[in-house]
């Protein structure tokens, strides 16, 4: 069993339950242990870049710190969080302003200086488990057609995430064949559903959020799956009548015959 540090960020402890829960089961399933880290705190919720902004970035430092003494790698699930700490790393490594003041806040036994890898739970797949082991496991096809969707964090910016082509990704939609569906690639995959305007100026979210699904559903999508919850609670809010909205864990679950 592999054992790998986990952060699991604010809102998959209360809003995106579902997809925190079915990520640990699937993972075990694997033959992954997600071992929540001791004491985490807020990530931050977003990436500040003012080069003066240093206190909303510290708690990103320490948990990045706390998984380099456990094994070195900090997986995550939430896009945010993913986005916050994996900036924040390369701040680390890059920024000596940063590392300087970071490390003289935190006054840690050994200076943090960007050792930790962080990992985002859609690269453990396909980078250590493997889309063709995944694969072997499914008990229950999905046999319908699945509209991944990206937004922004896990994608930009491209040369600090490293995470797919920004604009051509595809890693939802290999995963979407090893879970035995039938991936929709459609334009408004890796554009904006909104995110926090939608707190300010709804009426825009709205408008941003129904132009990725009717993007999708006009390729002949039936569901679209996500990796972020505030992806997830703009299109539920919003125009959740128009398609079904899920979880990309959920349908992992779902294809690998996990109860609920």
């Amino acid at each position: 069993m592999l054992e790998i540090c986990y952060y699991p960020g604010c809102t998959l402890k209360s809003k995106a339950k579902k997809l925190d829960d079915c990520a640990r089961k699937v993972a075990l399933k694997l033959g992954v242990e997600m071992k929540e880290i001791e004491n985490w705190q807020c990530c931050g919720a977003e990436y500040t870049t003012g080069s003066g902004e240093i206190a909303t970035k510290l708690s990103a430092v320490r948990s990045l710190d706390y998984a380099k003494k456990h094994g070195g790698k900090l997986l995550t699930l939430c896009s945010a969080c993913h986005n916050v700490l994996k900036r924040t790393n390369d701040a680390m490594i890059n920024d000596e302003d940063m590392n300087f003041r970071a490390n003289n806040y935190l006054a840690l036994d050994e200076r943090y200086n960007g050792e930790t890898q962080v990992i985002h739970y859609l690269e453990l797949l396909r980078d250590t488990i493997g889309f063709d082991e995944i694969k072997k496991q499914v008990v229950k096809p999905l046999n319908r057609k699945v509209a991944g969707y990206y937004g922004c964090l896990l994608l930009r910016p491209g040369k600090v995430m490293q995470f797919d082509k920004p604009e051509s990704p595809s890693v939802l939609e290999d995963l979407i064949k090893a879970l035995g569906g039938q991936p929709v690639v459609y334009p408004y995959r890796n554009e904006c559903c909104g995110a926090y305007v939608s707190l300010k100026a709804p009426d825009l979210a709205n408008k941003k959020s129904s132009a990725i699904l009717d993007s999708a559903t006009s390729f002949g999508a039936t569901e679209i799956m996500t990796a972020c919850p505030l992806c997830q609670y703009n299109f539920e809010k919003n125009c959740g009548d128009k398609i079904k909205v899920t979880y990309f864990t959920e349908l992992m679950a779902e294809a690998l015959g996990i109860d609920e």
